[in-house]
């Protein structure tokens, strides 16, 4: 019989006897010879059917060493069997439990690495809604730079409504034009942070998703791996899968394993700082721009202010000078009808003076003298003409310089009205228009 070789782990038992060949015995067979025997051709057919004694105790003797060789043999086979048995069920309930041992740390490390993902999405969730926390400041705060940008060019229209000679390009405009344009920088900055913002949490739900796929993957894993740890020899639910054993072609290794997961978590947290560093840059933005607006906006107010100071004391000013007008031209009125007064006073002086002269000429012949009345009716007619032509020249003086008084009285009061309409258009208009104008928390988008 063909011994099966196995594995054995100790020196098999001693036998009672031992095993061994056993010498060959010749057996000397007798010839069928001699006087009892039949040698002739009638028993010739006979004598091959027959054994002698000597074959008949060979082949006990042969039969006994058979018998004693197959259970010395079946002895030895059930000895190696029941050792072997024992080995082999050593051997699965040490391979098993290693198995379930590997199986257990492998559940560790799925556990770890699966708890390590959980963390990471936790604190993208919470990243993310902290990053629409932030987006939905920028655009409230993109909003409500349009109320200053509003109030800003509403001031330059009203402005242009200014009339000679106050539409002058003064620091009002100048700063009302630097606020138009801070404004509009800060709405292109705002606009360019919220796309990166919804750039960073596109990119932020990605690696999340990713994150969460490959986490789901193991709490399968885990699930299968743990279903695998509670079998044993006793369970109802196992049973034969021949192919089982058999690597798959696209089966990783735990290098490649652990390197997947490793570089998910790498990138999810690279994104979360990357996250974290546009929150903090997105927190500056809004508190700097709504600073700046801010300054801006008291630059621009203090500007008015001082405008319509300049304004108000240019229309006292102005006032003063009308009020000092006006009563010069009263006085002026009085001086021109003094003068009037004073050349009709002179008219009948001059009228009698000619008149003497006039008669005296009619003196007849010798009579007609140069005598010192006619001297002397000749020199007042002279000092009361040179006396008309005088007050009629400060006539004349003072009625272009009354007429300049009223052309300076004109000018005076279109310059208080104009005055007044930039310091009502300064004041009324666009002082309070900038009342609204937005706080610091609705600029940072808090409100």
């Amino acid at each position: 019989m063909a011994q099966t070789d196995v594995l054995l782990t100790k020196e098999p038992a001693p036998q009672s006897i031992q095993a061994c060949e056993l010498p060959c015995k010749e057996y000397d067979v007798a010839c069928n010879t001699g006087a009892y025997t039949s040698s002739g051709l009638a028993t010739a057919g006979f004598r091959t059917a027959k054994y002698l004694m000597d074959e008949w105790f060979q082949n006990c003797y042969a039969r006994y060493h058979q018998a004693f060789a197959d259970r010395d043999h079946s002895e030895r086979q059930r000895h190696e069997s029941r050792q072997l048995a024992a080995e082999t069920e050593a051997l699965a309930q040490r391979t098993q439990q290693d198995s379930t041992r590997k199986t257990g740390e492998r559940l560790e490390d799925i556990h770890c690495w699966k708890s390590e993902l959980q963390r990471e999405i936790e604190e993208l969730s919470a990243e993310t809604d902290l990053m629409m926390a932030q987006k939905l400041r920028l655009a409230r705060a993109l909003d409500a730079t349009a109320v200053p940008f509003s109030i800003a060019t509403d001031n330059l229209q009203c402005r242009e409504r200014r009339q000679h000679p106050d539409l002058v390009r003064d620091y009002v405009e100048v700063e009302l034009l630097k606020e138009t344009e801070l404004i509009r920088n800060i709405q292109e900055l705002l606009k360019r942070t919220i796309s990166q913002a919804v750039g960073q949490i596109r990119l932020n739900r990605e690696h999340k998703e990713t994150c969460e796929m490959d986490w789901s993957d193991k709490v399968e894993a885990y699930n299968i791996d743990e279903t695998c740890t509670r079998y044993n020899n006793e369970s109802t639910q196992v049973q034969f899968h021949p192919h089982s054993s058999k690597f798959e072609e696209s089966a990783s290794t735990p290098e490649t394993w652990a390197k997947f997961t490793q570089d998910n978590l790498l990138r999810a947290e690279r994104e979360r700082l990357a996250s974290v560093n546009l929150r903090k840059l997105i927190d500056c933005i809004l508190r700097d721009t709504a600073e700046d607006l801010r300054l801006q906006c008291d630059a621009v107010n203090m500007a008015f202010t001082r405008r319509c100071e300049e304004l108000d004391d240019a229309c006292h000013k102005l006032q003063y000078h009308l009020q000092k007008t006006l009563r010069e031209i009263t006085d002026q009125e009085h001086q021109v009808a003094a003068l009037k007064q004073a050349i009709k006073d002179k008219e009948a002086p001059l009228r009698v003076a000619q008149t003497r002269l006039y008669q005296r000429s009619h003196r007849p012949n010798v009579e007609l003298c140069r005598d010192a009345a006619q001297f002397r009716l000749q020199s007042e007619v002279e000092e009361l003409i040179m006396s008309l032509n005088a007050l009629k020249e400060k006539l004349q003086d003072s009625e272009q310089a009354l007429r300049n008084l009223e052309d300076t009285r004109m000018s005076l009061e279109k310059d208080i009205a104009v005055k007044t309409n930039s310091l009502f258009i300064d004041r009324q208009k666009c002082m309070a228009h900038r009342n609204r104008y937005p706080s610091v928390l609705q600029l940072a988008g808090y409100q």
